[in-house]
């Protein structure tokens, strides 16, 4: 897909790469757009627009990734990204699996491994929750009073190992799923799992290679001189 820019149509963008839904719903943008353009939506709603559309393409371009860019930009202003991306995950797209694997459990037989796949499901649950709490009562929250401190912070295996779980969710269903099952409505499972984890990993590029090398300087100047 070719690099989004300020003046293409935001609609459109939408039609070809829809995972951008919820990332455009964070911003306070929801569907309707009509054919206007990002800089005049961004405008109307205060928005960076240069911000924006650096986060749209690292979602829609996986090459893609303004390292420079975005550590030009206030920390503050990626926290309260992340911020909103995290609770977007709580309330929309982990309860969103769930309706589907719920709907999956009621109008599939019994002869199959499909509780085991839910059961994992609810481990990666619990482990994003405690990410998250991790974020907003430590990491974020010291950034954001400006006494980031010296830890606190996710290291890069922390997410790199709920990716993997997530991934491995996935490659369970696709590979070792067995027995009756209604397979309109496990598509529909993967298909949620395979967003949040593309979902997932974008953000966790920004996390550890704009937000923390961030965070570590403040917390140590002098190795940044």
């Amino acid at each position: 897909m070719a690099l989004i820019q300020p003046t293409s149509t935001l609609s459109e963008i939408i039609a070809q790469e829809p995972s951008i839904i919820p990332v455009i719903n964070r911003f306070g943008i929801f569907l309707g757009t009509g054919d206007s353009t990002i800089e005049s939506i961004c405008a109307d709603k205060k928005l960076d627009t240069e911000f924006f559309v650096m986060i749209l393409n690292t979602f829609t371009n996986e090459v893609y990734f303004p390292e420079k860019h975005l550590r030009s930009i206030n920390p503050l202003v990626i926290v309260n990204y992340l911020r909103l991306t995290d609770c977007s995950y709580l309330k929309f797209q982990l309860p969103n699996i769930e309706r589907h694997f719920a709907s999956l459990l009621q109008h599939s037989g019994t002869a199959n491994n499909l509780k085991l796949m839910r059961a994992f499901f609810d481990e990666v649950k619990e482990d994003v929750k405690a990410f998250i709490e991790s974020d907003t009562n430590c990491w974020f929250t010291n950034i954001e009073n400006g006494t980031p401190g010296i830890s606190g912070y996710h290291t890069p295996d922390d997410g790199e190992a709920i990716e993997e779980k997530i991934n491995d969710l996935r490659n369970m269903m696709i590979m070792h799923l067995q027995g009756d099952y209604d397979p309109n409505l496990c598509y529909a499972v993967i298909v949620a799992i395979i967003a949040f984890e593309k979902d997932f990993r974008q953000n966790n590029r920004i996390r550890n290679r704009i937000l923390l090398p961030l965070y570590r300087e403040s917390s140590n100047p002098k190795e940044s001189m």
